[in-house]
């Protein structure tokens, strides 16, 4: 019997270490769930590398399901947006660390934009018009659009009929099939869907570009092993694009290198939120 136990105990401590030994990632999604795992793929084999544990990538159907993951302790590392990192910090009581974000994420925008022959030319012909927003808990898909509207004196809630695709590409189609008038995104998907020419600029154009933010991160939780932490920091720290293998890494992840970033970045995307109406 004790022999037994002993296998039993001994297969339960391999298969915990097997756990540990794996890097659980995750990311809103803010993008169709096919193209966030192409993205993440070739990062995933190089953090694999260079932490040297197993990388998971585990995909969501909502924002709020990354939050939630991570304070969980569900997930170790995940891409957020500027407002749904603000919303990880508070759920975990300020435990979560957003390590790293892109140079672009530094002064990223959103785009605003509308079917050519919609008469839309300005933030104010959007009254009594069909408009899309991403999802709900979307820094630059929703949040931020809807701060700068605010600013103009445009109320979404009352000045038009507003929707909620779930995503920045398909707010772009929505308003490509004349399912609404217009729509706000992140300008890197906007220009994405162009260079791949999924989008038709004669029939869609761009007619509001918003001041720049600070947004995308990629956070840790905060009770992951520190030497774990530094290893995920340096790894993205070190990608070069002089480097061929990193130079793919980079492009898939539209940026030209990664940063450090710091809580206090998205202080301003708090107050937005607060002043929006979208955290209590």
């Amino acid at each position: 019997m004790k022999r037994v136990l002993s296998i039993i105990f001994g297969m339960m401590f391999a298969v915990t270490a097997i756990a540990a030994q794996t890097l659980k990632v995750s990311a809103i999604p803010d993008e169709a769930p096919t193209e966030l795992q192409r993205k993440f793929e070739p990062l995933g084999k190089y953090l694999e590398k260079a932490v040297g544990m197993k990388v998971e990538f585990t995909p969501v159907t909502d924002y709020a399901a990354t939050v939630e993951a991570l304070a969980a302790g569900k997930i170790d590392l995940v891409w957020y947006g500027g407002f749904t990192f603000v919303q990880a910090h508070i759920r975990t009581k300020g435990t979560a660390i957003p390590l790293v974000q892109r140079e672009e994420d530094e002064k990223f925008r959103s785009v605003f934009i509308a079917r050519a022959d919609s008469g839309i030319n300005k933030l104010a012909d959007l009254k009594g018009k069909n408009f899309a927003f991403g999802s709900v808990s979307s820094t630059s898909g929703h949040l931020m659009p809807r701060s700068f509207m605010l600013n103009e004196g445009l109320n979404p809630d009352k000045d038009m009929r507003i929707a909620f695709s779930g995503a920045h590409d398909a707010t772009a189609l929505q308003v490509a099939g004349g399912k609404v008038e217009a729509g706000a995104l992140n300008i890197s998907v906007w220009e994405k869907l162009v260079a791949e020419k999924r989008i038709d600029t004669k029939q869609v154009r761009v007619f509001y570009t918003t001041p720049p933010y600070y947004d995308y991160n990629w956070t840790v939780r905060g009770n992951l092993d520190k030497a774990v932490i530094d290893k995920i920091r340096s790894a993205f720290l070190a990608l070069d694009a002089k480097n061929p293998v990193h130079a793919e890494i980079l492009k898939l992840q539209r940026a030209t290198r990664f940063v450090p970033t710091r809580v206090e970045n998205y202080k301003s995307i708090e107050q937005a939120a607060r002043s929006a109406g979208l955290l209590k």
